[in-house]
Formats: C-alpha cells, structure tokens, sequence
C-alpha cells in the first residue's frame, strides 16, 4: 500500500512537471519597443496592453517592454518590427517616412481638446490616415494615444503673437514643426531636446515646447518660468505591429490583440486629462506662471495651423478628406 502511494505522488508530480512545461512551451514573449523612459505615457500604455493582453489570453502571450530606447533609436527599433525581429513597438510622426499621411496625427491646430482628438483617433479620421500603412510598411497600427499637448515655455510672457514674432524657440528637427513655427512669426531653432537646458543658459534660445507633463517632470519652469498652454500639437504616438505576425495569429489571437490595444488606449485617455492636470497644479505649486491664451490669441494660432497645412496638400493624397473628417468631430 505505502509503495502505490509513493507511485500515485511520482505520477502526481510528473504530471504536473508535464503539464508546467507545456504551459511554458504554448507561452509566446511579446517584445514591444519604445523611446520614453518609464513612467512617461507611452511606457505605461504599452505596460497596460500587455496586462490586458495577458489576461484575454489566459497567460498564452507574455509582453516584455523595452522602455527608453533599450533596442536602439527609434528608425532602429522600427526597422526592426517591420523585420519582424521583434514583434512591437511604440513610436509617434516617425512612421511618416514610409508613408507621409503618418505626419497628420500630430497636424498644428487641429482639435479643440482631448475629447475631440479622441473621437477622430478612435474613429474614420484614424482609418484615413491609416489607409495603404500595411501595405507601405509591412505594419499594422493598432491604436493611438496621447502624450499631451504641446505648450509652450518661455523666459517672457506670452500675450499674444506679437511676443512670438522673432522668438528664438527651439522646435525638433521636423519639417512640420519647422514650418508651424515659421508661420507663428517664430525664429525655429532645431535641436535635440538634451541641449535645451544649456542653449537657454546661453541665451542661444527663449525657450521651446513640450508637452505639460513633460514640462513639469523635467522642472522647465525654473529654467523658463512662463509656461503658456497653446495646446498647438497633440503628441500622438501608436502601438505598431508587425503585419506578417499579426496576419499569421490564429482569427481568436488577433482580436486579443485589437481589444487589448482598443483598451489600453481607452485607458490612457482617461487618464491623460488628469496627468496634465496635475502637471499644471505641480507648476503652479512651483512658482511657474501659467498663462492661458485669449481667444484672440488662440484663433491667430489657428491661422497659423492651418497655413502650416499646405505641407500635407503637398506629400499626402487624401490630406483634405482627413482634414474634414477631423473637423467632423469637433
């Protein structure tokens, strides 16, 4: 009798051995890749999708994310996913290099506020956009969310366009963002972000802009204590996916992998209006000088948008559908 109990737990146990490995075996690793470091919202979205994505799954696919640039720069790491060396990445307006209607996530002056941007996002202005990327760039783009509007921060107060007329700002070296500047009267400056704080100790620029959250993490305000909410570009960015892999799940698998991107963008959504809020109280809490626009102020700003969108008239085909569609929304 004692010797069947000792055979009943060695089965016991190798069935259980058994059942482990082929658990693990069945498992497939997810590698997302991004540029922000962790906490910043394109972190904490791809860190959702994959809990979401886990739990649909019943533990059938595990995300590792690879924050802060990990797997190289951005051209790098989407070079890599179009490959299909890894299966994900995060990125925004990068993706407009293989195909031009990308650019138009982040269009100057185009929504009103985060609700706005979330309806044309979740909605046919995202699918115009989107329309031929497969094709173009062997990806898939499975949602998009906000990392904030853009604000600017500045050693003056800013009243109106008059102030920005000549200002010495520095823009990221982007023919959008360039042009955008241009029409607001502003001297664009184009350099990377990490010499900001030093070409403002030098008085080389006046300041800049970024997104509230980011504006308040980095303390922009001791540097450049007027921050004023212009709201000019929402940053977008996008979880992408390689198409061959994504093509190749079985049917059930893709729509885990759609409902968990359509949920985690819902998630940062929601939360993103309470990030910037929160930014402006810390700002304030600071000593920062908030300064919201007149209404003249932000209707001259949305001229100025709205010159800068000859650049899409030029390079993308469908740029007055996609326009209009956005207005749609309003």
């Amino acid at each position: 009798m004692k010797r069947l109990g000792i055979l009943l737990l060695a089965l016991l146990v190798l069935s259980i051995g058994a059942t482990t490995a082929a658990t693990a075996a069945s498992k497939t690793i997810i590698k997302i890749a991004g540029m922000k470091p962790e906490g910043e919202p394109e972190t904490l979205g791809m860190h959702k999708f994959g809990e979401i994505l886990a739990k649909l799954s019943n533990g059938k696919y595990e995300t590792q994310v690879f924050p802060n640039s990990q797997l190289g720069k951005e051209d790098a790491y989407i070079a890599s996913t179009r490959r299909g060396t890894i299966q994900m990445c995060a990125t925004g307006t990068q993706t407009s290099a293989l195909h031009p209607a990308m650019a138009m996530l982040e269009t100057p002056m185009l929504f009103n506020d985060l609700a706005h941007a979330r309806r044309a996002m979740q909605g046919k202005t995202f699918d115009l956009i989107n329309e031929g990327f497969p094709e173009k760039s062997d990806l898939r783009t499975l949602n998009a969310f906000p990392l904030g509007f853009r604000h600017f921060y500045s050693k003056k107060a800013l009243t109106g366009m008059k102030d920005l007329d000549g200002l010495r700002m520095r823009v990221p070296n982007i023919p959008l963002y360039i042009n955008f500047a241009k029409e607001c009267g502003i001297s664009g400056q184009p350099m990377p972000f990490a010499e900001v704080p030093a070409a403002l100790d030098q008085g080389v620029i006046d300041g800049g802009d970024s997104p509230i959250v980011d504006i308040a993490a980095l303390k922009m305000y001791e540097i450049t204590p007027n921050i004023t909410l212009s709201g000019h570009i929402l940053v977008i960015h996008s979880l992408y996916i390689n198409e061959k892999f994504y093509q190749g799940l079985p049917e059930q698998d893709r729509k885990w992998f759609d409902q968990a991107a359509k949920e985690s963008a819902d998630w940062l959504w929601d939360l993103m209006a309470e990030l910037e809020n929160k930014a402006i109280a810390d700002i304030e809490k600071e000593g920062g000088k908030i300064n919201r626009p007149s209404q003249e102020f932000h209707d001259a700003m949305v001229e100025a948008g709205k010159r800068s969108w000859k650049l899409f008239y030029d390079t993308v085909p469908n740029a007055k559908e996609i326009l209009e569609s956005a207005e749609a929304y309003k």
